[in-house]
């Protein structure tokens, strides 16, 4: 055998050996198991910021700054400020078309700097959300199912240098976000949260003469009424499409077409439809009903039940 042979087959095995140890030297510990969630998951970001100021872009560059390759989608940044359920609302109806091991981020936190928590959730689903302790998971961990809440208490996880009673979106919440889409375990953020904060939002009522709710949003830019009352209760009232529907909007009555789509009656002309989430909704085709009419949630809607109609059906 040529001493060649001899010099290369030995500096083959010691790389080997070098490449073993290096592995076993750098092998995650049970703490930094990927388990929890994939890797380079998406993080998808609401807050109430408004984009008029830098608080989201820089809630994005510590993300970054940990996360380098994240991936991160925006819902909104225009919920109505301080508005815990129109965030609600809006999570409820996003998170089923993203994939388990989303990473959901949502601030809107007017209870922030007080004893509220800072929390992960992770549903049954296998979605996580970092966001404050104050029922904005509700509806979805209703429908989800809870797996488990965590506080965010780790220091490790936290942006120590930015701590600061305002803008726990830039300490806190984007880091344990990225944090999380590096694959960290989220049952090392901190300890076990037993009981959550839980929403008791407003529904519809139905009653003998019709059905009562509020106007709880607008669907901006377009000023449309986005009322409580789901389909189910207005399908109750007997009214079919095409009929003129008699609306109590703050006690006064306006007569609307209830029709299927916008464009069902004139350009400037007022209707009233069931919007893309089954729930009565009033607009002004290629118009905006809120300012030309100086109506803004939260407002009063009733419905009476069609003349000679049957008496609607409370829901089950």
């Amino acid at each position: 055998m040529s001493l060649w042979f001899r010099s290369h087959t030995a500096l083959r095995f010691t790389v080997l050996l070098a490449g073993i140890f290096a592995g076993c030297t750098n092998a995650p510990t049970p703490k930094e198991s990927a388990a929890a969630a994939p890797r380079k998951s998406t993080i998808v970001f609401m807050t109430d910021f408004g984009t008029a100021n830098d608080a989201v872009a820089i809630c994005k560059a510590v993300i970054l700054g940990i996360a380098p390759d994240a991936r991160i989608m925006d819902i909104t940044h225009q919920v109505t400020p301080f508005q815990i359920e129109e965030a609600s609302r809006d999570l409820f109806g996003v998170t089923p078309y993203y994939p388990a091991g989303t990473v959901f981020l949502v601030v809107v936190d007017p209870g922030v700097g007080t004893s509220r928590k800072a929390i992960i959730v992770k549903t049954k689903k296998g979605q996580f959300f970092v966001l404050p302790d104050n029922g904005i998971i509700t509806a979805v961990i209703e429908r989800d199912g809870l797996e488990g809440a965590r506080e965010i208490a780790n220091q490790n996880w936290i942006l120590q240098a930015a701590v600061s009673s305002t803008f726990h979106g830039r300490a806190i919440f984007s880091p344990a976000a990225a944090h999380l889409t590096e694959g960290w375990d989220y049952g090392i953020a901190g300890p076990e949260v037993p009981q959550l904060v839980r929403l008791s939002p407003k529904t519809a009522s139905v009653e003998a003469k019709g059905v009562r709710g509020e106007i709880i949003g607008l669907d901006d830019p377009f000023g449309s009424l986005i009322s409580d009352i789901p389909k189910e209760d207005f399908a109750a009232l007997g009214y079919a499409l095409n009929d003129k529907v008699p609306v109590q909007l703050n006690g006064k009555t306006v007569i609307l077409p209830f029709v299927k789509t916008f464009m069902n009656v004139p350009v400037g002309q007022s209707l009233l439809y069931l919007d893309s989430r089954d729930r009565v909704a009033i607009a002004v085709n290629q118009g905006n009903y809120s300012r030309k009419f100086a109506i803004e949630p939260p407002a009063s809607i009733f419905i009476p039940k069609k003349f000679g109609s049957a008496k609607p059906v409370a829901r089950k």
